[in-house]
C-alpha cells in the first residue's frame, strides 16, 4: 500500500480506472449481514467507491484509509449535499482508535484486505463490532480479456515475469491470485464463515465458474489506464524515470511495450484505431465474509458463546 501514498501516485486515475463492483455484490453482502444497519466502515477506502455505494443502507458511513491522497481524492468524488451521512478519516485499519467498542455493524474492505496485518487486524474488528456484526471482504486478481487469449496470456507473462515480477508485494499479491483464500479468521471469535469465487472462462463472457461481481466493456486504451494503475507498474515507473508513455511524447514504458506484444498476437486487434477497441474485461474475485461470535457473559461456560 506504500505505493498508494505516494505523491507521485495518480489517485484520480485510480479513481477513473479501477472496476466498479455490481450490485449483486452488495446484494450478496446485504443478504448475508443480520445486524442492524447504523455504522458502516470501509477499510482501505480508495478513493470512496464502496462507502458512496453503501450510504443508502446505512444511517452512517466511515470510510479510512491510510493513504491521504486517498482520502483527498475519496472528499472531492463525495461531495457532502449527495452523501451527508459518509465520511473519510486517515486512518490504518489495525488502529481506529477514534471508534469505540461494539460501535460498528459491517466492516467492508474492497481490493485492500492484502495489504492488512491480521495479527493486528481481527483483535480490533472484533473490539469495533456489534455482535451479529458482520466482516466482508473482497479481492480481484489480474483481468481476464474475454475472447483474447493471447493478449490475457502476455499480461499474465509480463505481470509475473521479469518486466513487473519484482516489482509486487508480497505476500499481498499471492493473496488476491489466491482469491483471499491465506485469510483465515480466527474461530474463536468468528462464524458463518462464507467464500464466493469466481474465475472467468477467457473464450466467451459471463461464463465463468462461480458467481460474477466484476466485469466491464472497455476500450483497450482504458485497459492500458487500468494497468497502470497496478502499484507494481508504479513501481517500475519509479525506477524508470526516462521511460515515458508515448502519451506523454516519450518513446514508451512498460504498459506500452506489453500492449504493443498484443497487438501483433491478437489478429482483431490490427487495425488503425486499435486502442478505440471495445473488449469485455472480467476479473477473478475473492468474497470472504464472516460474523463475530457473541457471548452471554452471566455463563461461564464455552456453551454460552454462540454464533451472531
Amino acid at each position: 500500500m506504500a505505493q498508494f501514498a505516494k505523491t507521485t501516485f495518480s489517485h484520480a486515475s485510480y479513481a477513473a480506472f479501477r472496476p466498479i463492483y455490481s450490485d449483486l455484490f452488495y446484494e450478496h453482502v446485504l443478504e448475508y449481514h443480520h445486524g442492524s444497519q447504523s455504522l458502516c466502515i470501509d477499510l482501505g477506502t480508495g478513493h470512496g467507491l464502496m462507502a458512496r455505494a453503501l450510504a443508502s443502507s446505512f444511517s452512517e458511513v466511515e470510510g479510512i484509509d491510510p493513504s491521504a491522497g486517498m482520502i483527498q481524492q475519496a472528499r472531492s468524488s463525495t461531495p457532502k449535499e449527495q452523501y451527508p451521512n459518509v465520511d473519510f478519516h486517515q486512518a490504518s485499519a489495525e488502529s481506529i482508535p477514534f471508534l469505540q467498542d461494539a460501535s460498528t455493524d459491517l466492516i467492508i474492505a474492497g481490493q485492500a484486505a492484502h495489504w492488512f496485518d491480521y495479527p493486528k487486524l481481527f483483535p480490533e474488528l472484533k473490539r469495533i463490532l456489534r455482535a451479529k456484526g458482520t466482516i466482508a471482504f473482497i479481492g480481484y486478481s489480474d483481468p481476464i480479456f474475454i475472447q483474447c487469449p493471447k493478449a490475457t496470456e502476455i499480461l499474465k507473462q509480463h505481470a509475473y515475469g521479469d518486466s513487473l515480477g519484482s516489482y509486487w508485494s508480497f505476500p499481498g499479491r499471492a493473496i488476491v491470485e489466491g482469491k483471499l483464500r491465506d485469510i483465515e479468521p480466527p474461530m474463536s471469535d468468528w462464524g458463518e464463515i462464507k467464500r464466493i469465487e469466481y474465475e472467468p472462462n477467457v473464450k466467451m463472457p459471463g461464463t465463468g465458474s462461480g458467481t460474477m461481481f466484476l466485469d466491464k466493456t472497455m476500450k483497450i486504451r482504458e485497459c492500458m489506464s487500468y494497468v497502470r494503475t497496478w502499484s507494481a507498474v508504479h513501481a517500475w515507473q519509479e525506477s524508470h524515470r526516462d521511460h515515458l508513455r508515448r502519451e506523454e511524447g516519450g518513446n514508451g514504458d512498460i504498459v506500452d511495450w506489453m500492449f504493443d506484444e498484443m497487438r501483433e498476437a491478437e489478429l482483431a486487434w490490427k487495425i488503425d484505431d486499435w486502442r478505440e477497441k471495445e473488449i469485455v474485461v472480467e476479473w477473478p474475485t475473492g468474497l470472504l465474509l464472516a460474523n463475530k461470535r457473541y457471548c452471554n457473559k452471566t455463563i461461564k461456560t464455552v456453551q454460552a458463546c454462540v454464533q451472531a
